[in-house]
């Protein structure tokens, strides 16, 4: 559905768990902070969509394979496409590569919802915000 947004991670120290890996959900902080930054390469932060246009987005539901463990200090690019839509949700496709050599570490699917910032109850995406974010 759409194009590839790539955002590049360092693993720290406080990454990782008593193994000298990621701690599994460590993983979901990086494809948050993804979506995060591909939504701002449009010009959108959350905050802002919140109080101007009454609308958030909170995951609805995550799909991850966990494929390679990852380590401190390893550099990681992390990307989102859009896979679907809908009136009021977003799925997106993620994966996690080490940048060295090119590894996967790791991929979900992440179903994004829409949602009314007051009563938390799902509500459309404004149409020029969809049409700017579903339609490169």
């Amino acid at each position: 559905m759409s194009d590839s947004f790539t955002w590049p991670v360092r693993v720290y120290y406080e990454d990782t768990d008593a193994g000298g890996v990621v701690f599994y959900a460590n993983y979901l902080k990086f494809m948050e902070r993804a979506r995060t930054e591909w939504l701002r390469s449009f010009g959108y932060e959350q905050d802002q969509l919140m109080q101007e246009e009454g609308i958030l987005f909170a995951v609805a539901a995550v799909d991850i394979r966990y494929r390679r463990p990852a380590r401190f200090n390893d550099r990681l690019s992390v990307s989102c496409r859009v896979s679907d839509s809908g009136r009021t949700r977003i799925s997106f496709e993620q994966t996690v590569v080490r940048e060295d050599d090119g590894e996967l570490m790791a991929t979900a699917t992440v179903t994004a919802a829409s949602l009314d910032a007051d009563s938390f109850r799902p509500r459309p995406m404004p149409a020029h915000m969809a049409e700017k974010l579903l339609n490169e």
